[in-house]
């Protein structure tokens, strides 16, 4: 099978997922391969959204529960904790927008916000701007990519296929070197 039929056939599945936990690589090549017709890009970012939704209001869930087991698990979370309720207690619902364009606190934010005083709808309401903002802006450079790189090197059809398989690999790689350091091995 093609890489491009496994795109049109898998790419929505593959993304889901990627937007339940980080997903900012996996959400551009979508954006990318929606450029290039393999995917809508509605969808593109219907399916990031709601991944993006879904995956904050689980992690807030997880805090609002487990907060102590948890921070306890993971004590990098547990570090972050008085940076973002300081943030949280001066710009509120900025924070709660913005915390999925924050580096290293994308999955600890939530959970750290589940483990805090804000409310659980008025954190799913933010999330829910968050996410539909994010969905737009990360798929958006995706597309604007491919149009760039078509524009700068012409139609990359005969070795966008290898392009596109090289940088699913290289995320694979790099997630699964990251989930190893985290977790001591």
């Amino acid at each position: 099978m093609a890489l491009d039929s496994l795109i049109v056939s898998h790419g929505y599945w593959i993304l889901a997922v990627g937007c339940l936990l980080e997903g900012e690589t996996v959400l551009i090549l979508a954006g990318y391969a929606a450029h290039r017709g393999y995917l809508d890009p509605f969808w593109v970012v219907a399916v990031a959204s709601a991944a993006g939704i879904l995956g904050d209001q689980c992690y807030f869930w997880l805090g609002r529960r487990h907060a102590t087991v948890v921070l306890r698990r993971w004590p990098r979370i547990a570090a972050q904790a008085e940076r973002l309720n300081g943030l949280v207690a001066r710009f509120h619902e900025a924070v709660i927008i913005g915390v999925r364009f924050a580096y290293g606190l994308r999955i600890a934010g939530p959970v750290l916000m589940g483990a805090g005083p804000i409310g659980a709808l008025r954190f799913a309401t933010f999330n829910l701007i968050g996410a539909v903002l994010w969905a737009v802006l990360v798929g958006g450079i995706g597309w604007v990519f491919g149009q760039a790189a078509e524009s700068l090197l012409g139609k990359l059809q005969r070795i966008e296929g290898w392009l596109l398989l090289g940088a699913v690999l290289a995320v694979g790689v790099a997630w699964w070197v990251r989930r190893r350091r985290r977790s001591g091995q």
